[in-house]
């Protein structure tokens, strides 16, 4: 039976491994080469609009989404949690169909939409919807798990000596949740940089990173799409970085 670091390492290294590949196969500059050409840069600029534009939402909606659950009865969190971690469970692919459902060209909401300018085919408001659909429950789920880690009598202390619902909330509440809160936005932000599936069904233009590295498989084969893993990989990886230096010094 492994013991607990042997199954650390064993779970390391069968999860990065095939990275740490990617890494030492590609060339400095072909990696350089990859990362400057215009339809990388485009594509770049294109997820990461989208994905930071996804990710706001999900974090402007599901902070007080979260709070509300958590200090919700039992049964109404758990029925919460459960129909946020719906649009998870499905295949990404089945999410840009059902997205296509309601707001595609043909629809009367995709038409009202396209009437206005804000046509989700085929444009960058797509890709952020369809990001924002595979990603959006991460934020509230995990502000669930943060604010019931809480302590209720901070709160209702800060009540008694007359402090609003939303003062408490933000100065007391949400402080303490923000650690677990961060972390849950980091999650949300990575999931929609590296979405493929519902993108592809509703918003194969502009390309994303993830539609470009698709592309390039398709277009030029494996080297020059390792070439672009690897660019993806420096970005998620500089992005995790930044991220845990933010959350210890929320801590």
């Amino acid at each position: 039976m492994l013991s607990m670091r042997s199954a650390l390492a064993v779970l390391l290294t069968l999860l990065l491994l095939p990275l740490l590949n990617v890494v030492l196969t590609v060339a400095p500059r072909d990696f350089l080469a990859a990362l400057g050409a215009p339809a990388t840069l485009q594509a770049l600029g294109t997820s990461l609009a989208a994905s930071a534009a996804s990710t706001a939402l999900a974090a402007v909606l599901g902070v007080p989404a979260g709070y509300v659950l958590a200090r919700a009865p039992s049964g109404g969190r758990t029925a919460g949690l459960l129909a946020l971690a719906l649009p998870l469970a499905l295949p990404p692919v089945a999410s840009g169909i059902a997205l296509l459902g309601i707001a595609g060209r043909a629809t009367p909401l995709g038409a009202a939409l396209a009437a206005r300018g804000l046509a989700l085919v085929d444009s960058l408001a797509g890709v952020t919807a369809a990001e924002f659909l595979v990603s959006g429950s991460v934020v509230a789920i995990a502000a669930t798990a943060a604010f019931g880690e809480v302590d209720r009598r901070l709160e209702d202390a800060a009540r008694t000596l007359g402090a609003s619902a939303t003062r408490t909330l933000l100065t007391v509440a949400l402080p303490l949740a923000a650690p677990g809160i961060g972390a849950g936005v980091l999650l949300a932000w990575l999931r929609a940089l590296g979405e493929y599936g519902a993108t592809s069904i509703v918003a194969y233009h502009p390309a994303s990173l993830p539609i470009a590295l698709t592309v390039a498989l398709s277009a030029d084969g494996v080297p020059r799409a390792l070439a672009l893993t690897e660019a993806f990989l420096a970005l998620t990886a500089l992005a995790v970085v930044l991220a845990a230096t933010v959350q210890r010094r929320l801590r």
